[in-house]
């Protein structure tokens, strides 16, 4: 795999990566709600790593092509979705408890993130409509070897755009709680509109 292809992936991932969405809500509260980002965000990119595994096997074009299968995932995420916005926005975080043990536990913050980005058919969609760009089967790399360098620079650069999200709010709205609250809601409400729009989607269609 040459240098100017895997060049050419990054440039268009990251412009996916950057676009907010369920994960950047979640980063953004866990930036306000947990003393540590780490456990969310590496919960969401275990989520993709679950998505590069399938891909590597070729299970991503099966799973791909059924639409039934791709219903039952869409309609689980979405409410999965909903219902951790409902959360958020019941119990907007605030910067004066990012410090604070919080009653989740590390465990409980990583599986959250992992049923976010795992549970999100668009992110199968992407693994399926995007990487087959990039891979090119008569190259000297295997496509198995191809499929898992482009699910590992996905999942570096999530990890790192989304710990700056989760850094940047931290920092931003550390000494302005009524804005932090503000953005919390946003963020649940992000949340709730994305699981909305998914379910009309696919039960409309």
């Amino acid at each position: 795999m040459d240098a100017g292809t895997v060049a050419a992936f990054l440039a268009v991932d990251l412009l996916l990566v950057f676009t907010p969405g369920a994960d950047w809500a979640y980063a953004i509260t866990a930036g306000l709600r947990s003393r540590s980002l780490v456990p969310a965000v590496a919960g969401l990119v275990a989520g993709y790593a679950g998505y590069t595994v399938l891909a590597v096997a070729g299970l991503v074009v099966i799973v791909a092509s059924s639409a039934t299968l791709l219903t039952v995932l869409t309609v689980l995420g979405a409410a999965y979705l909903v219902w951790l916005g409902w959360g958020v926005l019941a119990r907007p975080a605030t910067p004066s408890a990012s410090g604070e043990v919080m009653a989740a536990s590390n465990r409980q913050i990583m599986l959250k993130g992992a049923g976010i980005s795992g549970l999100n058919p668009k992110a199968l969609l992407l693994y399926f409509s995007l990487f087959p760009q990039f891979i090119d089967p008569a190259a000297d790399w295997p496509v198995a070897a191809q499929t898992a360098l482009l699910g590992t620079l996905h999942m570096a650069g999530c990890a790192v755009v989304y710990l700056t999200v989760g850094v940047l709010a931290r920092t931003v709205l550390q000494a302005r709680p009524a804005a932090a609250r503000a953005v919390t809601r946003a963020s649940g409400a992000m949340m709730i509109a994305i699981g909305g729009f998914l379910l009309v989607e696919r039960l409309a269609g």
